[in-house]
C-alpha cells in the first residue's frame, strides 16, 4: 500500500515538473514593493537663510507615482508633512529659530515603506537689527488659485501686481529689500500663469531683488505679521505698508448687501481666511504713526470699519484696525464685489498704484459720499502723492470711465486717521517713503 502511495506521489511530482518545464504552468512572482525615493532640490545644501525658507523637491515610486501618500519632513527632531507629493514644498518659518547649524531631512511614504532619507544642512543667520535708514517694511499677500475649479482662479495677476509695487518702493521709495515680503498661493508658481501645475518655488524663480517670498497660507501669514510688528514698533519713525488680495467672502446671488449686514468682512488664505477683526488683533501692538493697509477683495469694506459710502460699521461688528496714524483703504464696500485681471492684478489696486506713480492723482480729494474728485485749485497739487489722494483717484475713475463702466458699483471705502483721527485733523496726507 505505502509502495502505490509513494508510486503515485512520484508520478505527481515527476508531471508537475513536466508541465513547469515545458511552460503549461506558470508561477507569477510574488508582489514586491518598492521603495519610493526622494530628493531636496532646493535650498542648496550648507546654504545660509533667514525669516522664511521654502524648502521644496521632488519624489517618485518605481510601483507608480499614484501610490505616493505623503511627504514629511524632520525638523528639530519633529516630523511634520508637506504639500504635494512627487512635486512638494514646505515653509520654515524661522523668525524666531536660534542662528546655527540644522539639519533637514526628508522621507516619502508610499502606504507601505518609508523612502531613504535625503538632507541637507543650513545654516540660520537672522538679521539682529534692520537697516538704520530703513524703517520700513511691505508685505505683499495673495492666495489667487486655491480655488479646485479654473473659473474661480484668479490666476497670478496680484503676484505680478505685488511685485511691479515691491520694485517701485524699493527703487522710489527707499524701502530695504530685506523688509519686503510676498506671501503668494501656496509658495509655488504654477504654469499657464497659475491655472497649471507646480513648476517651481516662488523662492528659487530668479527675481531683481532679494525679497523674501513664502505662501500665503493663514500660519505664515500671521508669523510674518507678528515678525513685522515686533520689528517696526522698535523704531519711531517706523513705516508699514500692508496690501492683501484675493477672494472675499460673501454671496454673490446677493446684490443688495452680498449678505454681509450683521457678518464681519473675510478674505481667503490658501487654507483658511482672516476676518477684519482678526487682522485688527495681529496689529494691535503695532506702535507705528505711519500705517496704510490696503484690502482688495469682495465685501471688504469691514476692515475699514465702514458698509458702502463711508456709513460706519456697526458697532458690535467693528474690527479696531483703524486708528490714529492709520489710512485703512478697500476696494470695494462691505456689499460690493470687486474685479481683477488675471494677468495685471485686481482692477482697484491697478488704478491706486497708477495714481500714486503717474502722479495722476495729485490734488484729488474727498467728495461727496466719500467719492473722489480731482482738485479745482492748483494749490492743492503739491508734486506728492499720498495714499489717500491715489485713493481718491482710484474712486473717481472708477465711477467716471466709461471703459469700466461695468464696475463702477464696487464703492471703495476709506477710513482715514493720518496723522490724527478727525476730518480736520487728517487732512494731511500719508506720503510713503517720506
Amino acid at each position: 500500500m505505502l509502495k502505490a502511495i509513494s508510486v503515485i506521489t512520484f508520478i505527481i511530482i515527476a508531471t508537475i515538473i513536466l508541465l513547469l518545464f515545458f511552460g503549461y504552468i506558470k508561477i507569477e512572482d510574488a508582489a514586491v514593493n518598492h521603495k519610493p525615493s526622494i530628493n531636496i532640490d532646493y535650498p542648496y545644501d550648507g546654504s545660509t537663510v533667514s525669516k522664511i525658507v521654502t524648502i521644496s523637491g521632488v519624489a517618485s515610486d518605481l510601483d507608480g507615482d499614484e501610490t505616493l501618500e505623503k511627504v514629511q519632513i524632520l525638523i528639530n527632531d519633529e516630523w511634520k508633512d508637506a504639500i504635494g507629493t512627487t512635486k512638494w514644498i514646505y515653509t520654515w518659518e524661522i523668525y524666531k529659530i536660534k542662528d546655527g547649524l540644522y539639519t533637514i531631512k526628508v522621507r516619502s511614504w508610499d502606504g507601505i515603506d518609508y523612502s531613504n532619507y535625503d538632507e541637507i544642512k543650513l545654516r540660520v543667520e537672522n538679521p539682529k537689527t534692520s537697516e538704520s535708514d530703513a524703517h520700513r517694511w511691505a508685505i505683499f499677500i495673495s492666495a489667487s488659485n486655491f480655488p479646485k475649479d479654473n473659473e474661480s482662479k484668479l490666476g497670478n495677476g496680484a503676484l505680478n501686481l505685488a511685485e511691479e509695487m515691491a520694485s517701485f518702493f524699493i527703487s522710489q521709495l527707499g524701502y530695504s529689500t530685506k523688509n519686503i515680503y510676498i506671501l503668494f498661493d501656496d509658495g509655488w508658481l504654477r504654469e499657464d500663469n497659475g491655472f497649471g501645475k507646480p513648476t517651481i518655488s516662488l523662492q528659487e524663480n530668479k527675481n531683481r531683488y532679494d525679497i523674501t517670498y513664502a505662501g500665503a497660507k493663514k500660519e505664515i501669514v500671521e508669523s510674518t505679521i507678528d515678525y513685522v510688528v515686533e520689528e517696526a514698533s522698535g523704531f519711531i519713525d517706523s513705516e508699514i505698508f500692508i496690501w492683501i488680495a484675493g477672494h472675499g467672502y460673501g454671496n454673490l446671488n446677493n446684490t443688495l448687501t452680498g449678505g454681509k449686514i450683521l457678518e464681519k468682512s473675510e478674505v481667503f488664505f490658501w487654507d483658511d481666511t482672516i476676518s477684519d477683526k482678526e487682522l485688527g488683533n495681529l496689529l494691535t501692538g503695532l506702535r507705528s504713526k505711519k500705517i496704510c493697509v490696503i484690502i482688495d477683495a469682495c465685501f471688504s469694506g469691514g476692515f475699514a470699519d465702514k458698509t458702502i459710502f463711508g456709513f460706519r460699521e456697526f458697532f458690535l461688528l467693528k474690527s479696531k484696525l483703524p486708528r490714529p496714524g492709520r489710512v485703512i483703504i478697500t476696494a470695494t464696500s462691505k456689499f460690493r464685489p470687486g474685479y481683477t485681471s488675471i494677468t495685471k492684478g485686481p482692477l482697484f489696486s491697478q488704478l491706486w498704484f497708477y495714481g500714486l506713480t503717474s502722479g495722476e492723482a495729485d490734488g484729488y480729494k474727498r467728495g461727496i459720499l466719500y467719492r473722489g474728485r480731482p482738485t479745482i485749485l492748483r494749490i492743492f497739487k503739491d508734486g506728492r502723492v499720498s495714499v489717500e489722494e491715489a485713493f481718491y483717484y482710484a474712486s473717481f475713475v472708477l465711477r467716471t470711465d466709461k471703459a469700466l463702466n461695468d464696475y463702477r458699483k464696487m464703492a471703495p471705502q476709506i477710513n482715514d486717521q493720518y496723522p490724527h483721527k478727525g476730518f480736520i485733523r487728517s487732512i494731511r496726507g500719508l506720503v510713503l517713503g517720506k
